[in-house]
This record gives C-alpha cells, sequence and structure tokens, in this order.
C-alpha cells in the first residue's frame, strides 16, 4: 500500500459521485472551491458543517460526527491561517488548533472506514532556504522560515500522520501542497491579507477614490508563483482520482512572474489610470519561491487557468462580495 502512486479503477473516486465526501473548512478560500468542483461533477451528497455546527478541535465532538455520518472521503482543508502577524501574536493556536483538527479529523476517518483522505498543506513546510525550484524532498532538510514556523510544524505533522497512518494500517492518505493562492472567498483584509489579494484592494480604492498613484513596498523585482483555487479544485480531484502514495505531492502553476508585472497586470485589469510607484526603502522578501510540481505533471496534470483570467475573475468576485460590505 505504501509505494503504491495509482488508483485503481475499483476504488475510482469519480465513479462514486453518490459517495458520502466530507469537505472539511468548506467555507475558506481553498474548502469552497472544492465544494464548487464537485458539485459541478455531479457529486450529491456533499458534508458540509459550519464551525458551529462541528468544532474540528474537539475530540468527541468530531468522533460522534463519524460514527453517525460515516463518510466515504474525506477532503482536509480546514486550518487556522494567518499572515506573518498573526503567526507572531499567537503562535500558541496555529500550532494547536492545526494539530488538533488534523488528528481528530485524520483518526476518525481511519477508525470509521474512510476510503480515502486528501490532506492539504502549504509551500511554508518547506526550508526557508531550499533550492528552487523547491521539490518534494526539501521537506525536513534545514530550518524552516521563523516566523510562521508554527504553523509549518502543524502542517508537516499532517504529512507525517497520513504517512504513519498508511504504513501501520494500510489507510489510504494521502497529501497535497498548494503553492500561493488566489480567487473567489480570498481575504481582502486592508492590514492581514496576501500580496495578491492587497494588491487588487488598494488599486480598486485608489480608482474609486481617483488616486494619483499607488505605492508598492520594495522593487517589485521578487519572483512569485500564483494559482488560481479552482485550479487546485482540480487538481484535488485528480489526486482523490489518481494518487494514492506515501509522498506528498506539489500542487503548482509552475510559472513564475515578478511582483512588479503582478502589480502592473492588476492595475490594468482594474483600469487604474494613475502611476505605480516603488517604495524601494521598503523590504523585499524572498528574491524567488517556486515550487517544483514536476511529480504532478508527471502524473498528468496540469493547471488550466491564466493569471490574468485568474485576476479577472477575482476581481469581479470582490467587486460582487467585498466592496459591497
Amino acid at each position: 500500500m505504501g509505494s503504491s502512486n495509482l488508483g485503481t479503477t475499483e476504488d475510482s473516486f469519480l465513479s462514486h459521485k453518490s459517495a458520502k465526501v466530507f469537505v472539511a473548512g468548506h467555507r475558506g478560500l481553498v474548502g469552497s472551491a472544492i465544494v464548487r468542483k464537485l458539485q459541478q461533477l455531479g457529486f450529491t451528497d456533499l458534508l458540509l458543517r459550519t464551525h458551529a455546527e462541528l468544532d474540528l478541535t474537539c475530540q468527541a465532538d468530531v468522533e460522534a460526527f463519524f460514527a453517525a455520518e460515516k463518510p466515504q472521503y474525506v477532503i482536509l482543508a480546514a486550518a487556522k491561517v494567518g499572515g506573518i502577524h498573526a503567526n507572531k501574536t499567537y503562535p500558541a493556536d496555529f500550532i494547536a488548533i492545526n494539530l488538533q483538527i488534523q488528528t481528530n479529523v485524520i483518526d476518525s476517518s481511519y477508525r470509521h472506514g474512510v476510503k480515502k483522505l486528501l490532506f492539504l498543506g502549504s509551500s511554508c513546510i518547506y526550508p526557508k532556504f531550499a533550492p528552487q525550484p523547491i521539490t518534494e524532498e526539501a521537506l525536513l532538510t534545514a530550518p524552516l522560515e521563523p516566523t510562521n514556523e508554527w504553523y509549518a510544524v502543524a502542517k508537516i505533522a499532517g504529512i507525517k500522520m497520513c504517512q504513519a497512518y498508511r504504513l501501520q494500517h494500510g489507510f489510504n492518505a494521502i497529501s497535497g501542497m498548494p503553492t500561493n493562492l488566489y480567487g473567489p472567498c480570498d481575504n481582502f483584509h486592508p492590514e492581514n491579507s496576501h500580496v495578491l489579494p492587497a494588491l487588487i484592494r488598494r488599486f480598486h480604492e485608489a480608482k474609486a477614490s481617483g488616486a494619483k498613484e499607488v505605492v508598492v513596498w520594495g522593487t517589485g523585482s521578487p519572483l512569485r508563483e500564483f494559482l488560481h483555487v479552482d485550479d487546485l479544485a482540480d487538481g484535488v480531484v485528480f489526486l482523490m482520482e489518481k494518487y494514492s502514495g506515501l509522498g506528498h505531492v506539489n500542487v503548482g502553476s509552475g510559472k513564475e512572474v515578478r511582483i512588479k508585472e503582478l502589480a502592473e497586470l492588476v492595475k490594468e485589469v482594474i483600469g487604474f489610470e494613475g502611476d505605480l510607484v516603488w517604495d524601494s526603502s521598503k523590504p523585499d522578501g524572498t528574491p524567488r519561491k517556486l515550487m517544483d510540481s514536476s511529480k504532478l505533471a508527471n502524473l498528468g496534470w496540469i493547471p488550466k487557468v491564466s493569471l490574468k483570467e485568474g485576476l479577472v475573475d477575482t476581481y469581479k468576485w470582490y467587486l460582487e462580495n467585498v466592496k459591497k460590505q
């Protein structure tokens, strides 16, 4: 079981569209995209619970849920997430809550006969100075980025837990590690959002207020990789259908963009007519961060949404949802 890479026809995920599928974290950026994808594909029995309905950090509640509902498939997209400031302020929450969610869901899945579980992590599991592009083998080869090590350690534990349950119990648990994600349901908060939604909000507000310029930190030279959440959802379904290996799998676009080009593209999509000014006295951050997703590509999956298309789609969602709040 540990060495098998490809699923067989008899355990085909896509041929069980009436099966109960528990998507944990269905309201977040990732979970909501997975739900949209599964609904488009015709899955008819998705188990969805809000935090108020099911507290995943409570072992007894999770156990009771699995005993009552008996899902056949589980996609674990629930996590406590946040930026550098949040990680620095609440390190105990980031490690404890994520460990609790993962441990409860993975263990109950095994105990209640789940056919297959997919655990989703993050590219921050890799060492701070991992060679670029980052392969799966870079895991645990050097120290982590200190600013989010609490979250990263929890996610690494999730990968290892899936591997341990496969090795000891023959449980079909796999892990996918997405790159930087964006799309509908992203966090557009002015203080603690990631670079892409932050740019969308700032250019939109500048356009709305008739500002002459938008100032962006740094030189714009760092290279980053972005994947639209709809592509990730497509990749998740692909892994559920095709992959049953011991090792985790990177899920990325394989395409790099300079922050400067990204900002110019956002400016164009939003239609901001003013100037884009770079404040080079501010830090740039890591010069390059790209994941090597060739393992997934070799299995036969490639992303479909271009950055321009994805930005248009995300801005449309922003206008319909965030701007009205």
